[in-house]
């Protein structure tokens, strides 16, 4: 006797169930066999480990000055990586700073990501006019230098640390956009979709179901690459004076204060400038290991 139709779909049903699994642990395996994933890894676990655990390390108040003590040489009694010109400690100030940049980096990504994500699908869906309309506009943003354009908008808004985060995130919507925009004029022509459209499932639907899954990975990764560059350009923001505001513990603020006194005593200035290096290093170490991991084209 043959088997029957249910039982059929039921053994497809099965087998794609199991390649799904089999094909998420071996990417699983990948990311974690990854050299660039796990060094990256740790750099970034110290750092946020040490901003989640600020508040209750033996450090001191990052905003208490020390007039006797401006400018100590780093491995000072009690001052491990010096002082700055008004004898505030900088281990504290890094460590406080670390709070302030992952939080602002991580939300700016953040809102850049959905707005980008958002715009990117409902042209390259849509297509036709509404593409031409929305890739018109993203053109001449992008015709502007981003932190040109950045501060612009910081400076029409009011210095703060608000709205330099808002300002970069603006700034960062138009090339998610476009990426995004790209991958789905790729997806919305394959068989998947046109089956959903056959079937009569809504726009919405197929956008949420069967063509934001296909760009999750990619999109993931820029977006842990993208985390780095939004605290470089806000502590570019800080460093300038529109960013976070004195005494506010930032280390872009850090930078501007230390560059006065780079001759002297350089490792004011270098000590927030190598904690940036080393933030930014670990997580582009991430981004990278992740598409290599992840990108078929690079198995």
């Amino acid at each position: 006797m043959p088997p029957s139709p249910e039982i059929g779909h039921a053994d497809e049903a099965t087998a794609a169930a199991k390649g799904s699994r089999a094909s998420r642990a071996d990417g699983i395996r990948r990311v974690l066999g990854n050299q660039s994933v796990l060094i990256g890894a740790v750099i970034v676990s110290v750092i946020v480990a040490a901003a989640l655990l600020a508040p209750v390390l033996p450090i001191a108040d990052p905003n208490r000055t020390q007039p006797g003590r401006r400018l100590a040489a780093p491995l000072s009694t009690g001052l491990l990586l010096g002082s700055d010109h008004l004898g505030r400690d900088l281990l504290s100030r890094i460590v406080w700073g670390s709070r302030i940049s992952l939080t602002v980096g991580v939300l700016a990504t953040g809102l850049a990501m959905i707005a980008g994500t958002t715009v990117g699908l409902v042209a390259g869906y849509f297509g036709g006019l509404v593409d031409q309309v929305v890739m018109r506009a993203i053109d001449l943003v992008m015709a502007f230098p981003y932190i040109l354009l950045a501060i612009a908008l910081v400076a029409a808004l009011g210095p703060g640390l608000f709205n330099a985060m808002l300002a970069v995130a603006v700034v960062n919507v138009s090339f998610y956009a476009r990426g995004i925009r790209g991958a789905v004029l790729t997806l919305r022509g394959q068989e998947f979709v046109e089956a959903a459209r056959a079937a009569g499932a809504t726009d919405g639907r197929i956008l949420c179901q069967h063509v934001l899954p296909g760009i999750v990975a990619p999109l993931l990764i820029f977006a842990s690459m993208n985390v780095g560059m939004m605290i470089v350009e806000t502590a570019g923001l800080s460093f300038i004076g529109l960013g976070a505001q004195p005494p506010t513990a930032d280390w872009g603020t850090m930078l501007a204060d230390g560059r006065q006194f780079i001759t002297v005593t350089a490792h004011v200035a270098a000590v927030p400038g190598l904690a940036i290096f080393l933030l930014v290093l670990g997580l582009n170490l991430v981004g990278d290991g992740l598409r290599d991991a992840l990108d078929p084209r690079r198995r």
